[in-house]
C-alpha cells in the first residue's frame, strides 16, 4: 500500500507549528521559574514580618495562577495566528486584544479561585480571595502586562522568522517604467529578507498554498509568504496558467508533470521538482480541463489518469 506522501506546502504549516510549542515551552519555563521565584521572596516576606502565611499556602496561590496562565496560553497564540498586527491592521485589531486582555484576566481570576477553593477545602482551610472589585483591579494591572508582553513576543518571534525566510509584497506596477499590462496581472513581487529587496517573477511561482492570514509561494524550492488570501491572489492571477487545484492550493500548469487519480476521487498533482500536491475532486475536472489546452502540460498529464 503507497502512502499518501506529504505536500511540501505543509513545511511552512509545521514551521508554524514548532514556533508555537517553542513559545509554549519558553512561557512554561518563564512562569514556572515565576511562580518559585515568587512563592521563595513571599515566603521571605512572610517570616520578616511575621505574617501567618505558611509555604504550601503561597506556593498553591502562586502555581494555581501559573497552572490557569498556561492553560489559556494556546488559546492567546493561536489568537495571535490567526488574528496578526500589521501595519495595517493593528489600528482595527488593538481594541479586540484590549477585549481580549480583559478576557484574560477574568478567566485567569475564575480558574484560579476554583483551584484554590478546591486546593484549601481539601485541607479543611476555607479560601477568602477578599472583595471581588478589589481583586479584578489587583489581577488586571498584572494581568494586562503578562498578556502584552506574550502578544508583542510571538510578533516579535514571527517578523524576526519572516525577516529571515522572506516576505513576499504585491508589486503592483514596475517601478522604473509604466506598467504594460494591467496592474491586475502583476508580473512580479518584491520580496525583503534580511533588509534586502528582491524581486520574484510571477512566472517563477511554482504554487501557492493558504496558510492562515498568508499564502505561500513556492519559488525554487523556498516558501515566501504573501500576506493575502488564496482567492484575492487567485484573481490576480492568469488563470490560463494559475489553476486552483484544492482550497488550499493554486498551482502553475507549466509545473504539473502528471494527475494521478486515487480511490477517493481526489488526485496526486506531480510537480517538476519531483513533489506532490493534492488536488481536491472538485477541482479535478477544471484543472484536467485547463491541462488540455496547455501544450507543455497536456501530454504529461494524459498519461497520469
Amino acid at each position: 500500500m503507497t502512502s499518501r506522501p506529504t505536500p511540501p506546502g505543509m513545511e511552512l504549516d509545521r514551521a508554524h507549528a514548532r514556533r508555537r510549542r517553542f513559545m509554549f515551552a519558553f512561557w512554561l519555563l518563564a512562569f514556572g521559574s515565576a511562580a518559585i521565584s515568587n512563592t521563595l521572596t513571599l515566603r521571605i516576606d512572610a517570616e520578616r514580618h511575621g505574617i501567618a502565611a505558611s509555604a504550601w499556602e503561597i506556593a498553591t496561590n502562586e502555581f494555581t495562577s501559573m497552572v490557569v496562565s498556561l492553560a489559556m496560553l494556546p488559546f492567546l497564540l493561536r489568537a495571535c495566528d490567526r488574528w496578526p498586527l500589521h501595519a495595517e491592521t493593528w489600528r482595527r485589531r488593538l481594541p479586540f486584544y484590549v477585549a481580549g486582555s480583559i478576557a484574560w484576566c477574568i478567566g485567569h481570576i475564575a480558574g484560579m479561585d476554583l483551584l484554590r477553593l478546591a486546593i484549601f477545602s481539601a485541607t479543611g482551610i476555607g479560601y477568602d480571595p477578599g472583595p471581588l472589585w478589589l481583586q479584578v483591579v489587583y489581577e488586571y494591572l498584572k494581568d494586562v502586562r503578562t498578556f502584552f508582553i506574550v502578544v508583542a513576543l510571538w510578533h516579535m518571534v514571527a517578523w524576526v522568522g519572516r525577516q529571515v525566510k522572506g516576505e513576499a509584497h504585491l508589486l503592483v506596477a514596475p517601478d522604473d517604467a509604466p506598467a504594460v499590462e494591467p496592474v491586475d496581472r502583476p508580473d512580479r513581487f518584491l520580496v525583503r529578507k534580511l533588509g534586502r529587496d528582491f524581486l520574484v517573477a510571477t512566472a517563477d511561482i511554482e504554487w501557492a498554498q493558504a496558510s492562515g492570514n498568508y499564502v505561500n509561494l513556492r519559488v525554487r524550492g523556498r516558501d515566501y509568504p504573501l500576506r493575502s488570501t488564496l482567492a484575492a491572489l487567485e484573481a490576480r492571477l492568469d488563470p490560463a496558467v494559475f489553476v486552483r487545484a484544492h482550497r488550499s492550493y493554486i498551482v502553475q500548469l507549466s509545473q504539473v508533470t502528471s494527475i494521478e487519480p486515487v480511490d477517493s476521487g481526489d488526485a496526486r498533482l506531480h510537480m517538476a521538482d519531483g513533489t506532490v500536491l493534492p488536488c481536491s475532486r472538485r477541482y479535478r475536472e477544471s484543472l484536467r480541463a485547463a491541462a488540455a489546452g496547455a501544450e507543455p502540460v497536456r501530454a504529461r498529464a494524459g498519461s497520469g489518469g
